[in-house]
């Protein structure tokens, strides 16, 4: 059984290729659907900027060697099963899932590695479950309390998904700074208080305010090395400043006891249902024209925000 995969051959460069799908009588095979393409590290081995001795992602079986080309990535899958193995479950047949799998028409994974897609979600929306759980996370690390002053540096992908978890909470003010106008608007639609542009934002914001100035939390997912300057001039004393990034396997000792994995995805996949996918996915392209896709990312054309391959 073969299948197409979409590889990076090089700077700016993708192209589908034929690979072959085995499965073992452990695994399925899903057909895909949809699968989400990220601004992060995705976009950085696009434009060649990735270190290329860099393992691609250790925590996932499906992103196995470095991200040296040619290279298959991704992790955003959401698909049919459409094949088990003997010694799978026949439950599995025809569910509709998640896997951390590169973009791919048709792939192999253990049920272990799968996150069903509930009822009341879509395939489109089940896509966003990756960017939702690191904000979930990066909420958890910050730890916002009540009538805290709140401040996110970056309206992406993973930043508009952590002002809508934020929105939940108590907070004084929940403030974006963001450079596009059309991302400050997003924010504002998902829950924050105010949005604004780099130049107009003050660490001064808060001089008058009762109480110590500055912001109490203050969140660095835009990616922009800058940025994190930034981020620290706008904590007050005592302030806390999370940089969204990646650390490697280690978990958070405070979470790592009670905080299991299928907690985590029953919390992840609440904001997943309360979430208005629209306000995140602005564009559907065909596999068949990824470049096309990557291009609208790279030069953030058209309001590119989350972009979706769709599959025949």
């Amino acid at each position: 059984m073969d299948g197409r995969s979409l590889y990076f051959t090089g700077r700016e460069t993708v192209e589908l290729r034929s690979r072959s799908v085995d499965p073992t009588r452990e695994e399925v095979v899903v057909e895909t659907r949809f699968s989400a393409i990220s601004a992060g590290t995705e976009l950085l081995v696009y434009r060649g900027e990735a270190p290329s001795d860099l393992p691609a992602d250790e925590t996932l079986d499906a992103l196995d060697g470095d991200l040296s080309y040619p290279l298959r990535y991704g992790y955003a899958a959401v698909g049919d099963v459409a094949e088990t193995g003997t010694a799978v479950d026949d439950d599995w047949l025809g569910r509709t899932v998640l896997a951390f799998n590169p973009h791919e028409t048709r792939f192999t994974a253990t049920p272990s590695a799968l996150v069903p897609v509930p009822d009341d979600l879509t395939p489109t929306e089940m896509t966003l479950y990756p960017p939702v759980e690191t904000a979930t996370t990066l909420v958890m690390d910050g730890r916002p309390r009540i009538g805290e002053r709140v401040v996110v540096f970056g309206a992406g992908v993973i930043g508009l998904c952590t002002v809508a978890r934020l929105s939940s909470f108590p907070l004084s003010e929940l403030v974006v700074v963001e450079p596009l106008a059309d991302r400050r608007e997003r924010a504002l639609t998902l829950g924050a208080d105010d949005a604004v542009t780099p130049d107009a934002f003050s660490p001064d914001r808060w001089n008058d305010a009762a109480g110590a100035a500055g912001a109490d939390l203050v969140y660095e997912l835009s990616g922009q090395p800058d940025a994190l300057d930034a981020a620290v001039d706008a904590a007050g004393y005592d302030g806390r400043v999370v940089v969204g990034s990646w650390y490697g396997t280690k978990s958070d000792p405070e979470v790592r006891g009670r905080w299991t994995r299928e907690r985590r995805s029953e919390v992840t996949l609440d904001g997943l249902a309360t979430l208005p996918a629209d306000v995140l996915i602005t564009h559907r392209v065909p596999i068949e024209e990824a470049a096309k896709a990557y291009r609208l990312i790279d030069q953030r054309r058209d309001g590119a925000l989350q972009v979706l391959f769709e599959y025949p």
